[in-house]
């Protein structure tokens, strides 16, 4: 079903619940929120997902993405024992994580529109214009959020401070 091996499966369903999660812990707290119960669950599916992409990635960009979204993952939830809590430990945090998400998408959003429906997919091309889009909103998705993020942060911080 959809060209996919069974390693490409487990890697498929292992990384699947860090999408939910990460939506819901954005429309909840505007971030990824690592000690919690949701950021656990995130951690260890996205640890799954980018783990197991070496084992199944076609394109040697995706060997790329995986390292990346390994480092970005272990420094958001790392950041706080190197640093403690503090406000620059909560920023790069913050930012490390909501690119992991990004990282998530990208592959995700390419590789349903290349797939779905099974046998005709909407994308055939990597090049493809709607594929481009996609991705690039993406992209602005990131940057608009992480501003967001930031100044929330900033304003926390400010507030805190009074």
């Amino acid at each position: 079903m959809f060209g996919i091996s069974p390693l490409g499966w487990v890697h498929t369903l292992g990384s699947l619940p860090a999408i939910p999660v990460a939506i819901y812990m954005f429309a909840r707290h505007g971030r990824i929120v690592p000690r919690s119960t949701p950021g656990a669950i995130y951690f260890v599916s996205m640890l799954i997902g980018a783990a197991t992409v070496f084992l199944v990635a076609h394109q040697p960009v995706s060997y790329g993405v995986g390292v990346l979204t390994i480092l970005f993952l272990l420094a958001g939830y790392g950041i706080e024992r190197v640093l403690g809590s503090t406000r620059i430990a909560r920023y790069i945090e913050t930012i490390c994580l909501s690119i992991t998400a990004f990282l998530l998408m990208v592959p995700t959003v390419s590789e349903i529109l290349r797939r779905v429906p099974d046998g005709h997919p909407i994308v055939t091309d990597l090049k493809s214009p709607l594929l481009l889009g996609a991705q690039a909103g993406l992209l602005a998705i990131l940057v608009v959020g992480l501003t967001a993020q930031v100044i929330y942060l900033t304003r926390q911080n400010r507030n805190a401070a009074n």
